[in-house]
């Protein structure tokens, strides 16, 4: 059985606030394109298969850099990483919303995926050490803010939508700017003596048996993840579902019920069973409602209570798999929040083009995509039954306070 930390996750300082507040307007760009998918593709004249690479150019370059940004951080400081990674979101997603080609969005959301990995992966490391009440609560808040934030873009996604199919792209970039300027005012980091990180230790990190099972436990899960996001857009169209508001509102809801279970069904969950077990649970459910998803494939009302169900799971999932891939190992929490989100975002680059190509070009079904989810959820869960011996640590008892402290150190130093 796990235990949690008893402080409450909103007795924070102001600076947890300010990056949990860039957190979900962070978030909010991997929804905001979803609900106007289908409204890119008709204007700029793009296949599904390729308005689909919005995801994966976006994802691919999130992953791939986040393999470095503990490197960065460990030498020029969290603060500025951050500020790094909000700026550049700022300037690509500007540049997004002025491109006249498919071609020039997705390589713009590119660029916004480099800025994206600076501030994500060392905001998860800066708010674990800078939160009061453990390293628990701290992840709980974060994950609170991923769910907030895919809440709201694509309801922001489908109300800018509405207006101009560019207009998203705007408003985050507005939005990107606020959160710069409430890091640069409200984020106080302590000095400390700099720990620079090897370029090599996120690499070097999978040697490790627990994270190298949860890292691809999360890459075939977030495939999941992504197929669903990612897939349902399109096949709601042929049923008629394809205006940029209501996907907005339909995906609002899965991001609200990602919320909700993120914050206090997981902490339920993981507080009366070992976290393994919440996993084990979860993820065949999951690929449950896939397959649901593919068999009811024709129906409107299927897919969106489907999806809202499907958010549900999701949140769980989201918050324990962080839990214990942050737990798992004794490695530093910036080189394994690295090493794990990497990972993790590659598998949602994979999903979206193979998901388009298999249901537009190869079978020219809805359903397909829906069935590679399945599969690739019960592989996820057979990685954590075959490896869950190496994740006990993960499983154990409360946080001691020398980890607490120890946590606290590498925020600092970051």
């Amino acid at each position: 059985m796990n235990a949690h930390s008893g402080g409450s996750i909103l007795k924070q300082p102001l600076a947890v606030w300010a990056i949990a507040f860039a957190c979900v307007v962070s978030f909010m760009g991997i929804g905001l394109v979803d609900p106007i998918l289908p409204a890119i593709a008709s204007e700029l004249h793009a296949t599904s298969t390729e308005t689909s690479l919005l995801f994966t150019t976006y994802l691919l370059i999130t992953g791939a850099a986040m393999f470095f940004t503990s490197w960065l951080s460990s030498r020029i400081g969290a603060k500025k990483t951050l500020l790094i990674g909000l700026a550049v979101i700022v300037v690509f997603a500007t540049l997004a919303g002025l491109s006249s080609s498919v071609s020039g969005v997705i390589g713009f959301r590119a660029g916004w995926g480099l800025g994206n990995a600076l501030f994500i992966s060392t905001a998860l490391a800066t708010i674990i050490g800078a939160s009061s009440g453990g390293a628990a609560g701290a992840i709980i808040l974060y994950e609170a803010a991923l769910g907030v934030g895919l809440a709201i873009g694509p309801l922001a996604g489908g109300l800018l939508g509405s207006v101009s199919w560019r207009a998203p792209f705007f408003g985050t970039a507005v939005l990107m700017a606020v959160g710069f300027i409430a890091i640069v005012t409200l984020l106080r980091i302590p000095d400390a003596a700099p720990q620079p990180t090897k370029l090599s230790a996120p690499f070097r990190a999978l040697g490790n048996r627990s994270l190298l099972v949860m890292a691809f436990t999360a890459l075939f899960y977030n495939m999941g993840f992504f197929v669903l996001l990612a897939w349902t857009p399109f096949a709601l169209v042929p049923l008629g579902v394809h205006d940029a508001m209501t996907l907005g509102w339909i995906f609002f809801g899965w991001g609200l019920a990602v919320a909700v279970t993120s914050v206090f069904v997981a902490p339920m969950l993981t507080a009366r069973m070992r976290r393994t077990t919440v996993l084990i649970a979860v993820l065949p459910a999951l690929a449950v409602v896939e397959l649901l998803m593919a068999l009811l494939s024709s129906s409107v009302t299927a897919l969106i209570v489907l999806v809202i169900v499907g958010g549900l799971l999701l949140g769980v999932m989201n918050t324990v798999l962080t839990e214990v891939s942050m737990d798992a190992t004794d490695l530093p929490r910036s080189v394994a929040s690295s090493t794990y989100s990497g990972v993790r975002f590659l598998g949602g680059a994979v999903a979206p083009p193979l998901a388009s190509w298999l249901g537009e070009t190869v079978f020219d079904s809805t359903a397909v995509p829906f069935l590679v989810g399945v599969v690739v959820l019960v592989i996820s869960m057979v990685i954590v039954v075959a490896g869950r011996r190496h994740l006990t640590r993960a499983d154990g008892a409360e946080e001691t306070d020398l980890e607490t402290a120890e946590a606290i150190s590498v925020g600092d130093a970051d």
